[in-house]
C-alpha cells in the first residue's frame, strides 16, 4: 500500500500554521509604527504652524517679498540676497564635490584592492558622514578662513563653499560608491571580454548605468548643503550684501565680497525681538522650502532622464 508523501508546499504551510504568534515582533512593529506616526505628526504640526504664520506675509507682499533685499524694517525686508547666496554656495559645493566624490568612489570600488587599508578608509568615510556640522564649521574656520586666507580671501564665499564641500563630500562618496556597487558584475565582465580597457569599461558601461543613483546622491548632497547654517556662520556668512560692487571682477567678488545665505537670514530674523519678524521668519522658511524643492526637482528630472536613457541603451 503506497503511503502519500506530503509535498514541500504542504509541509511549509503546516509549519506556518503551527507557528505561534510572535508577541515580541508585534510589539516592536507597533512601537516603530508609533514612532513613525509621531514623527509625521510633529512634522505636520511644524509645517502647519509655519504656513499659518508666514502665509499672510506672502499673500500681502507676493513676489515683492521674495525679491526684496535685507532691511532693518520688517515691512521692507526680504530674502533675495540669501537666495542668490545659497545658490552660489551650492554651485561652488557641486564644483568641488561632484568630481572629487565620484572620482574617489570609482577608485574605491573599481581600482582599490580589498585590503585592510581600503576597509579602514571606507569605515572612516562613513564615520565622517555622521560628524556634527559644527565640527566642519570649526575646520573651515581654522583651514579655509585663517590658514588659507591668502587663497580664499578669509571670510568669503569661497571659504563657505569649501567648508560645505568638506561637509557633504562623505555623503557623495558613499552614495556614488553604492551606485557603482549595484551595477552587475556581468556588465563589467562582458565589457572586458570584448577587449575594453578598465577605464573604457567604467566610462562607457558602468557610469551610465550608475548615473541615476549617483544623481540621487547629488540630490541628498544639495539638500544637506542648502540647509546648513552653523558651518557658514563660522566660515564668514553675514547678514549683509551678497557681493561687493565697485566694478570688481568675478574672482575679486568671490574672494573679497561679503556674502550671506538664506538659512543665515532666517536665523537672524528669528533672533529679532520685534513681533513682525516672527511672521517674516516663517515666510522665509516657506521660501527656503520652495527653493530647495525646486533645486531637488531639477536634480530628480535629470536623474529620471539618465535612467530612461540607460534603460533605452540596454
Amino acid at each position: 500500500m503506497a503511503v502519500a508523501v506530503p509535498s514541500t508546499t504542504e509541509l511549509v504551510g503546516r509549519e506556518l500554521r503551527r507557528r505561534r504568534f510572535d508577541l515580541t515582533g508585534a510589539f516592536f512593529s507597533v512601537l516603530l509604527l508609533t514612532a513613525l506616526l509621531l514623527s509625521l505628526l510633529v512634522l505636520a504640526t511644524l509645517l502647519v504652524d509655519i504656513a499659518v504664520t508666514g502665509w499672510p506675509v506672502l499673500a500681502e507682499r507676493g513676489m515683492g517679498f521674495v525679491t526684496s533685499g535685507l532691511s532693518a524694517e520688517a515691512a521692507q525686508a526680504g530674502p533675495w540676497q540669501g537666495i542668490v547666496g545659497s545658490l552660489a554656495v551650492v554651485v561652488l559645493v557641486m564644483v568641488f564635490v561632484f568630481p572629487i566624490g565620484i572620482g574617489a568612489a570609482i577608485y574605491l570600488e573599481e581600482y582599490a584592492p580589498d585590503t585592510r587599508l581600503t576597509r579602514v578608509i571606507n569605515a572612516n568615510i562613513r564615520n565622517l558622514a555622521g560628524v556634527p556640522s559644527i565640527v566642519y564649521g570649526l575646520l573651515g574656520l581654522a583651514v579655509f578662513v585663517k590658514l588659507l586666507a591668502g587663497l580664499t580671501g578669509g571670510r568669503t564665499i569661497i571659504a563657505g563653499g569649501l567648508t560645505l564641500a568638506v561637509l557633504v563630500l562623505p555623503i557623495m562618496i558613499i552614495t556614488a560608491a553604492e551606485a557603482l556597487r549595484a551595477v552587475p558584475d556581468s556588465l563589467r565582465q562582458a565589457a572586458l571580454a570584448v577587449g575594453a580597457t578598465r577605464w573604457e569599461m567604467i566610462r562607457h558601461h558602468v557610469l551610465p548605468v550608475a548615473a541615476p543613483a549617483v544623481l540621487t546622491g547629488t540630490v541628498l548632497t544639495i539638500a544637506r548643503a542648502f540647509g546648513e547654517t552653523a558651518p557658514l556662520l563660522l566660515a564668514g556668512a553675514v547678514v549683509g550684501n551678497f557681493l561687493s560692487g565697485g566694478g570688481l571682477g568675478l574672482w575679486e567678488q568671490l574672494t573679497a565680497g561679503k556674502y550671506t545665505v538664506l538659512p543665515v537670514i532666517i536665523f537672524n530674523w528669528a533672533r529679532q525681538p520685534q513681533q513682525d519678524f516672527v511672521a517674516l521668519t516663517s515666510a522665509g522658511i516657506i521660501v527656503l522650502l520652495v527653493v530647495l524643492l525646486t533645486v531637488n526637482a531639477a536634480a530628480i528630472i535629470l536623474r529620471d532622464r539618465f535612467e530612461r536613457k540607460a534603460v533605452h541603451d540596454t
